[in-house]
């Protein structure tokens, strides 16, 4: 099976070969694939996602689908920690510290999610927004298959991420990999089964605004929810 990072690299090389300018939003010169990789990610999610996502909701208990959704997150705070480090917020990096191993030890694996509890609120931190918070732009916006929303910076922070820190994908067993990325993808698949219900009866256009929404809200994660004001 293709490793991760050479299916990001060739997504990659193939969005740089195939790239063609749009006259839409500026931030989107690429419209017309991204338009279409859309397309082939929201097929694959009515085929397969959405009805995983669907089966597990109605199958697995609400305790536990709390407890995959815990624990998952508790792994992503390694994720977090590092790139806290990365971006010297060192007193957030010190309560996340503390969260990942309350979690980790108490919280039974990051199953129960005591931190929270205690006080110590989930931070949302990886190696896109270390670039960004460093001055690194954006880059054109990307849509890449089965990932979905991205960009050329995002791109590649998730590609050192997922290379480097997240234990999911650091896996060494190819069965127990593949089943972690599967069961986390429909884990978070099933929290968004209303909100995505929601925007394909209301949006004109799914791409437009999600587009929109997607590069609003890394933003706001860039500059900790205060972004500067851009003139017009």
């Amino acid at each position: 099976m293709m490793s991760f990072k050479r299916f990001v690299a060739a997504c990659g090389g193939a969005l740089l070969l195939t790239a063609c300018a749009s006259q839409g939003d500026p931030r989107d010169p690429l419209e017309p694939m991204n338009r279409a990789i859309h397309d082939f990610n929201e097929t694959v999610d009515k085929v397969a996602m959405k009805p995983l996502a669907e089966g597990y909701q109605a199958v697995l208990p609400g305790f536990a689908q709390t407890g995959v959704r815990n624990f998952f997150s508790n792994l992503d705070d390694v994720v977090v920690v590092a790139n806290d480090l990365l971006q010297f917020k060192l007193e957030q990096a010190s309560q996340d510290v503390m969260r990942l191993a309350l979690n980790s030890t108490w919280g039974l694996g990051g199953v129960l999610d005591i931190a929270s509890e205690a006080g110590l609120k989930k931070h949302n931190e990886d190696f896109g927004q270390t670039l960004g918070h460093w001055g690194v732009g954006t880059g054109p916006y990307l849509v890449l298959p089965f990932f979905g929303p991205s960009n050329f910076r995002d791109t590649v922070g998730l590609l050192a991420d997922s290379s480097y820190l997240d234990a999911v994908y650091g896996l060494q067993d190819d069965e127990a990999r593949n089943g972690s990325v599967l069961l986390r993808a429909v884990s978070r698949r099933a929290d968004l089964l209303a909100a995505k219900s929601a925007l394909d009866t209301a949006a004109l256009d799914g791409y437009e605004y999600t587009r929109d929404f997607h590069l609003e809200r890394r933003r706001a994660l860039v500059y900790d929810g205060k972004p500067p004001k851009i003139l017009e």
